[in-house]
């Protein structure tokens, strides 16, 4: 009744326009900002909500990764050049790499460690040596936004962490996404790895698109409570690449839909694009002076116990939206496989980058810092008790038998036992097969080679026969 009280006292016009006005307002508990362009054009194949504010989350590290790579390209500085560790860049939230304090790494290193595992520390390793400071490199992401046109974009840091002043639009991550590939073409492949492995661990990109969408390559994810899922991808086929921008997602799993419904929409022709009035190009897509909307709870609180993360591995039954997809379109085109059943698939072998601390290496010395790298990933107690059993080995009696130490000598003189010793990490080893071989398994060491017979007094204790550790 209150509420026909309060109709009753406008006018019928007043009326009407209040009523378009909440149709035509975006109800941001449910909607998602939606761009797809043509990469070469900036043409704009489809756009919802592209133009309003948004919360950035980790796709701000394209930026990041845009102005550090400029400053390589302009000779400033050099992918070999080493940065380090501050306590500011050790301190940041996760998703990080964990490095301590005055760890020494490569802007090569940091580059994909930031684009391929979301590293925040990494980003501000980065910054930081670029810049200066994280706000003297906040300040060249904004002179470089505003000569890229990007016209609704602020950067308050580097890592698209939580902050009032970090706001971007599709629209304006499209343009970005444009310029990565027009001016950088050099350094793209850093953004379509499929995964690295530094020391025992491998991670995969969080772009599930990458390894399972044909032709993927591009570009970044992001999330935090108050942005939603957000994803700027590209791909590629018969010379067409085309970018499509998902902010707002309500998980890992649906952005990707999204993103894949656009990109098939717009390789197929979108048979109905002539119902719709051109769009121009993202350039002209005119900004919407609004308030960034804050998902956070929709995101993160009710059903999800904690805050979720970029790692997002959700599945959403009935995700696939071929019949309520975000657009009008979704649904008119049968792929002969749905977005759900592609990103369930394993992505494409490949071999990951491998990634370490310390200066720029090579043959032996990589090996080395390698297992360095993973030796540091051994847990202390772990590292204690291999210490504790090497020491106790190294304390035997020394009185033997003649026959006991001949029959050592002879087992010592066995190929065999010129093998590396199996305290080194798989990852090391892989790395130092690699390099042994040209990319192919090195053979065993003495493999083609006689044994000699092995009388029974000098049989080995039971425990040299373990297995070598598997890779992590």
């Amino acid at each position: 009744m209150q509420t026909l009280r309060l109709l009753f006292r406008y006018s019928p016009i007043k009326i009407i326009v209040l009523a378009a006005a909440l149709v035509l307002a975006p109800r941001w508990a449910h909607a998602e900002a939606l761009l797809l362009v043509e990469a070469d054009t900036g043409k704009v194949l489809e756009a919802q909500n592209a133009t309003y504010p948004w919360y950035p989350a980790s796709v701000t590290k394209l930026m990041t990764a845009y102005v550090t790579l400029k400053a390589v390209k302009e000779g400033r500085i050099t992918l070999d050049t080493l940065f380090t560790v501050s306590p500011t860049a050790a301190s940041q939230s996760p998703s990080k790499m964990g490095y301590r304090p005055g760890t020494q790494l490569t802007v090569d290193n940091a580059l994909k460690m930031m684009l391929v595992k979301s590293a925040n520390d990494m980003a501000v390793v980065l910054a930081e040596g670029v810049g200066g400071s994280i706000d003297g490199f906040s300040a060249m992401m904004n002179d470089t936004a505003r000569k890229l046109g990007m016209t609704q974009t602020s950067y308050v840091n580097p890592n698209g962490l939580p902050a009032d002043g970090q706001i971007t639009s599709a629209r304006d991550l499209a343009i970005l996404a444009r310029a990565i590939i027009r001016d950088l073409p050099e350094y793209e492949y850093f953004v379509h790895i499929p995964s690295i492995r530094y020391g025992r661990r491998v991670v995969q990109n969080f772009n599930k698109l990458i390894g399972r969408y044909p032709g993927a390559d591009g570009f970044k994810t992001g999330f935090i409570c108050a942005s939603g899922y957000n994803l700027v991808a590209s791909a590629t086929r018969n010379g067409k690449r085309l970018i499509a921008v998902v902010l707002g997602a309500s998980s890992g799993q649906m952005r990707a839909v999204r993103a894949i419904q656009m990109l098939d929409r717009g390789f197929n022709g979108n048979q109905l694009s002539w119902l719709k009035s051109p769009l121009g190009t993202v350039d002209q897509l005119a900004p919407v002076d609004a308030t960034p909307p804050n998902l956070r709870d929709d995101m993160c609180n009710g059903r999800r116990h904690r805050p979720a993360s970029d790692e997002d591995e959700d599945t959403v039954a009935g995700a696939d939206g071929e019949a309520t997809g975000g657009t009008l379109l979704a649904g008119l085109q049968a792929p002969s496989m749905k977005p759900s059943e592609l990103l369930a698939a394993a992505p494409a072998p490949s071999e990951p980058v491998v990634v370490y601390t310390g200066p720029t290496r090579t043959g032996a010395a990589l090996i080395a810092a390698v297992a360095a790298d993973a030796d540091a990933q051994t847990p202390a107690r772990h590292r204690g008790k291999k210490a504790h059993a090497a020491a106790r080995k190294d304390a035997k009696p020394a009185t033997r038998t003649a026959a006991k130490t001949d029959a050592d000598a002879k087992a010592a003189a066995k190929p065999s036992d010129a093998k590396p010793s199996n305290a080194k990490p798989g990852a090391a080893r892989h790395v130092a097969a690699k390099h042994e071989a040209g990319g192919k398994p090195a053979e065993k060491a003495g493999s083609d080679a006689p044994k000699p017979a092995k009388p029974k007094a000098a049989a080995k204790p039971k425990t040299d026969g373990k297995p070598a550790p598997k890779d992590g």
